[in-house]
C-alpha cells in the first residue's frame, strides 16, 4: 500500500533561531551544533541528519495534536537551513530507516489501537500491516531509543 511520509512545517521553528541563550532557556530550547558524530542530529523537517557545524534548535514541540488522551510534546531537533518540510510518497528517508523505531498506530478519534517496535530498515512492512487495518488513521513513527518523534505517515 502507498504511504507518505511528511516532516514538521519550518514556520514554527523559524522565529525560535531568532531567539538569543536566554530567551531560548526561558522555553526550554537550545541552539546546537551539529558534531562528527553522525547519525547524532535527525531534523524532523527535512528528515535528514544535520552536518556537523549546522545549527540547529532542540526544543518540546506538539506532535500529537488531537483532542484525546494521547495528545503529546516531546523534544525535536530543527536544522536552520531546513526550509522545506520532507514530504515523500513511498520513500523512507535515512534517519528513519538507520534507527529503532516505536511505530504508534492512531484511530480517526486520535487514540492509539496498536503500536510496535521495529528496525527502520523493516518499516514499510509493518506500515503496510498496519494500513491494512480499517481502524488506523495514521502513523507516528518516534525513535525509540530516545522515544522522540520522528514523522508521520499517511496512506498516500
Amino acid at each position: 500500500m502507498d504511504f507518505r511520509i511528511t516532516g514538521l512545517s519550518p514556520e514554527p521553528f523559524k522565529p525560535v533561531f531568532q531567539l538569543d541563550a536566554a530567551a531560548l532557556s526561558a522555553i526550554g530550547a537550545q541552539r546546537v551544533f551539529a558534531d562528527d558524530a553522525l547519525p547524532g542530529y535527525p531534523c524532523r523537517v527535512s528528515l535528514a541528519h544535520a552536518l556537523p557545524g549546522e545549527e540547529l534548535i532542540l526544543m518540546s514541540y506538539e506532535h500529537q495534536t488531537g483532542h484525546s488522551p494521547y495528545r503529546a510534546t516531546g523534544p525535536v531537533f530543527a536544522r536552520k537551513s531546513a526550509l522545506t518540510a520532507f514530504d515523500a510518497v513511498n520513500a523512507v528517508p535515512e534517519p528513519v530507516r538507520v534507527r529503532l523505531l516505536s511505530v504508534l498506530a492512531y484511530d480517526h478519534d486520535d487514540m492509539i489501537v496498536e503500536a510496535e517496535g521495529v528496525e527502520g530498515n523493516e518499516i514499510e512492512a509493518l506500515i503496510d500491516r498496519y494500513f491494512e487495518r480499517v481502524d488506523v488513521a495514521y502513523l507516528h513513527l518516534h525513535y525509540a531509543r530516545r522515544g522522540c518523534y520522528a514523522c508521520r505517515v499517511d496512506r498516500a
